[in-house]
């Protein structure tokens, strides 16, 4: 990669003061996607999407690691207690897991995203 040539990805900024955990839902080829847990130290940032991106639209649920605070969204899907990887969105207690509200983040068909978590609601989301 030249210098000058910026990265096509999906990432998360952590702007609060704390580890806060991060979860992606996507819709892939074989279907629907969940994916976690990035743990994301304070004032950093994490790539969960390496490379251009495919879908339109992502979904992202986090949780402060200290406080307890989430960042949620009306779109349930699956989590796991450690780290994980889940197909499909139905059924999550039925099949061992855990279901929370993701937040939908549409991209516009851009081929990268940065999403900002920080502890003032309605400043969470931003682009490249």
């Amino acid at each position: 990669m030249s210098p000058g040539s910026a990265r096509a990805d999906f990432r998360v900024c952590n702007g609060t003061q704390n580890l806060v955990g991060v979860a992606i839902g996507y819709r892939a080829t074989e279907g629907w996607m969940t994916e976690g847990w990035w743990q994301i130290p304070a004032t950093t940032c994490a790539t969960l999407i390496e490379g251009e991106l495919q879908s339109r639209y992502y979904y992202l649920y986090a949780e402060d690691a200290a406080r307890g605070g989430r960042w949620t969204g009306d779109v349930n899907m699956c989590v796991a207690e450690n780290e994980f990887k889940i197909e499909g969105v139905q059924d999550c207690f039925a099949r061992g897991f855990q279901r929370m509200g993701f937040k939908e983040y549409d991209t516009g068909r851009q081929g990268s995203w940065m999403v900002q978590l920080s502890d003032t609601p309605g400043t969470q989301e931003s682009q490249n």
